[in-house]
């Protein structure tokens, strides 16, 4: 089965350097979560960001905790990082994150490829619920980046 793209993109007014050092602490992965996820790491701190590092975590569809393990497989600071879920509520999901340079700030790109199980039921669950979902949980994280990324910290 073809996987699903997810794309997303921003610019942030920071340099890379920071705005990488942020995304490496797994453990800010639950600042740019939507509460409604109930999301929460189960890997005690700190968590170390390199290549074939694992993360435990639980988000909440519904009444439903599911746990979901990513294994980083790809780490390029301050460029880019890979997580592929190796357990969790997809048959496939590779998120490539990368940071690039660009005048005025930091351009962070994310490209999910994912796979929903159960077959027919999986396609018409993306195309109903999962897509719409997965676009609101990304819009939700570049609102948080925007505002966390805003301003310049005290003393620039």
């Amino acid at each position: 089965m073809e996987p699903h793209i997810l794309q997303s993109e921003q610019t942030v007014p920071r340099p890379r350097e920071e705005v990488y050092a942020f995304f490496a602490r797994p453990e800010n992965l639950g600042v740019i979560t939507p509460p409604w996820l109930g999301f929460r790491i189960l890997t005690p701190s700190p968590i170390p960001m390199e290549r074939g590092a694992l993360v435990d975590y639980v988000i909440r569809l519904g009444p439903l905790p599911l746990r979901w393990r990513t294994l980083i497989t790809r780490h390029d600071p301050p460029h880019a990082f890979v997580d592929e879920q190796l357990q969790g509520p997809y048959s496939f999901w590779h998120h490539t994150h990368t940071f690039e340079e660009v005048d005025g700030g930091t351009l962070i790109r994310d490209r999910v490829l994912y796979v929903v199980p159960f077959g027919a039921l999986g396609r018409l669950l993306e195309r109903l619920v999962i897509r719409r979902q997965l676009r609101a949980i990304f819009a939700h994280r570049q609102r948080v980046i925007s505002r966390l990324f805003a301003a310049a910290p005290p003393g620039d």
